[in-house]
């Protein structure tokens, strides 16, 4: 690509042509201003206002001039190109804003930190919009780890100082590490390093020796961000001095809390704390509590304390609760225009007990060539639209968080629990995966379109499981409407286990543990989830849509992304063989 501050060659004949031009012009013009004012100096006597009016008529075609060429490059004429009728190229930048490499190759020539003023004159970068938008890339490098920014606000290449750029790992004695962020061996940061920093810092540091343990030691050079700015822990007084101990922090800190900045808590209490100054070689952090989040003991105080921790979004902005509730609480007729219409199908949801939103849907039925195998996914894409509200504050969520009293939901409830949970005997926007199973278990044919829908039952794993495997007279009666589709989901399933085992994948029978709480809110106790074959049938179905949509997604050549799983360590890989062929020679013998 051409460097946009030089034009081209022929650019710059054309630029020289249309000033030779300008240049013509204007020797004619004053020519002819001269010829004018000859002609008025002769007959001055008989027009005295002669001589304003001759030099009026230059002046004006100046002013019309120097606005045609307002903007445009200058450039010195040559006598090749004058004269020549074309028009002149206006430069699209004055002075570019220096890309990524460029400012790393100036860095590196410069050798030693330099500041953003060193930085914009070397650019030739002037006035107050240039120099923020090289103050914000040259941020976004810092961000990156390209380079790093002092405390004197210079920037440099960590290369130039020997450091080795990470994120510290504190300790609750003291101590610390420092995980680099090139992925070499970390390193230990001794106290009196740690005594400036907290966990989760981004800092460089270079190594000093060696520790007892044989690990690489640092020392600091640079903090380039801090980890943290909010604190959840306990508030102590003690001898009049109040401070806050982390909760389950790696730091040794104590966070002071002056008088005035109490915020009216108590000794024993949990709060949240704002960091107000951060810790140096000689003194401790101090914070200011903005929140009292309560006593230790009260019900779901663990669940409030990890989400105040991990600073996971609470609440919804009144923007985005308004636009979430405009959509009301039922389907508009509107909204099921052009859609393919399932309610009179018998899909069903089949979850936990404790389940509190309804994602996903299931059908099948026996046919001539396998079954016909129906899944249907909530359609949230109807109601958040990229870049609105709703979009713009589920980013920042990534997903629901779920606790074992409580879930923080990527969307408002109005969404999450209401036109975006499949519930039962209610109208409910989808987007289907409509495949043909054959009798071997694969997949010969699907396709892909938007549906509405309406579930026929909200179902429990276990209840599932008591219908059709043990064969429960009470819970077959419960379920007999959909009874027929959930025996003929079991026949696809068997199906699938079948072509999974043929196929040699892996049955991995990987324990699960749920938290049980008690009425008081407390934990009652951690029991082991027992898996039944209603939990592998609703899997197998999703791997089918999910297969399925990433090979149209493929065909179609849309950018998505894939999760690729790495293949078994080679060792490992050649033990089990060893071990499998030693044990089907025994069986031979």
């Amino acid at each position: 690509m051409a460097d946009s501050r030089k034009p081209a060659s022929g650019n710059r004949a054309k630029t020289s042509a249309i000033a030779g031009k300008n240049a013509s012009k204007k020797s004619a013009v004053k020519a002819a201003s001269k010829g004018s004012a000859k002609k008025s100096k002769k007959g001055s006597s008989k027009r005295p206002d002669s001589k304003a009016g001759a030099n009026a008529a230059p002046a004006k075609k100046k002013r019309l001039r120097d606005q045609a060429n307002k903007g445009k490059r200058k450039v010195k004429v040559s006598d090749e190109t004058a004269g020549k009728p074309v028009v002149a190229e206006k430069p699209t930048h004055k002075n570019p804003l220096p890309y990524g490499n460029e400012l790393v190759r100036m860095l590196e020539a410069t050798g030693v930190p330099v500041s953003i003023e060193a930085i914009a004159r070397h650019a030739s970068l002037k006035g107050p919009k240039a120099i923020e938008a090289l103050k914000t890339r040259l941020g976004e490098m810092v961000t990156s780890g390209r380079i790093m920014k002092n405390r004197r606000s210079e920037y440099c290449l960590v290369s130039k100082i020997g450091g080795i750029a990470g994120k510290v790992q504190g300790h609750p004695d003291g101590f610390g590490f420092l995980i680099p962020e090139d992925g070499s061996d970390d390193l230990f940061i001794p106290f009196h390093e740690m005594r400036q920093l907290l966990n989760g810092d981004r800092v460089v540091v270079r190594e000093n020796g060696v520790s007892r343990q044989g690990k690489r030691k640092a020392a600091l050079v640079e903090i380039l961000e801090r980890g943290k700015t909010i604190v959840i822990g306990r508030f102590n007084l003690e001898r009049g001095v109040s401070f806050v101990v982390e909760q389950g922090g790696r730091s040794a800190h104590n966070f002071l809390v002056a008088k005035h900045h109490r915020h009216g808590a108590t000794a024993g209490q949990m709060v949240k704390l704002e960091i107000v100054e951060y810790p140096n070689k000689h003194r401790e952090p101090y914070g200011k509590i903005v929140e009292l989040l309560g006593e230790p003991s009260e019900p779901g105080m663990a669940t409030t304390l990890a989400i105040e921790a991990f600073e996971i979004p609470n609440g919804f902005p009144d923007s985005v609760v308004q636009q979430s509730e405009g959509w009301g609480d039922e389907v508009r007729e509107a909204d099921k225009a052009g859609r393919v219409d399932l309610r009179a199908t018998p899909l069903i949801t089949i979850d936990g007990a404790d389940a509190r939103d309804f994602d996903d849907a299931v059908f099948a039925e026996k046919n001539a060539q396998g079954w016909r195998l129906v899944v249907a996914i909530a359609d949230v894409s109807h109601y958040v639209q990229v870049g609105d509200a709703i979009d713009t504050e589920a980013v920042k969520r990534s997903t629901s968080v779920y606790f074992p009293d409580r879930v923080v939901p990527m969307l408002p409830e109005s969404l999450s629990n209401g036109l975006c949970s499949l519930n039962p005997d209610v109208d409910r926007l989808c987007t289907v995966c409509d495949m043909q199973v054959t009798q071997e278990g694969k997949v010969s044919k699907s396709k892909f379109y938007k549906a509405v829908m309406r579930s026929h039952a909200r179902l429990t794993y276990n209840q599932v499981d008591a219908a059709v495997t043990q064969q429960d007279a009470a819970t077959r009666k419960q379920v007999a409407k959909v009874l027929p589709q959930l025996e003929a989901l079991y026949d696809l399933y068997a199906a699938f286990a079948a072509a999974r085992k043929k196929r040699g994948s892996l049955e991995l029978e990987i324990p699960e543990v749920r938290i049980q709480m008690g009425e008081d809110g407390h934990i009652d106790r951690i029991a082991q989830v027992h898996r039944n074959d209603a939990h592998k049938l609703i899997e197998e179905c999703m791997i089918a849509a999910n297969v399925e949509a990433g090979g149209f997604l493929h065909k179609n050549k849309t950018p998505t992304l894939y999760r690729v799983h790495e293949g078994p360590d080679p060792d490992r890989f050649e033990a089990v063989s060893y071990t499998h062929l030693r044990a089907h020679e025994t069986r031979g013998n």
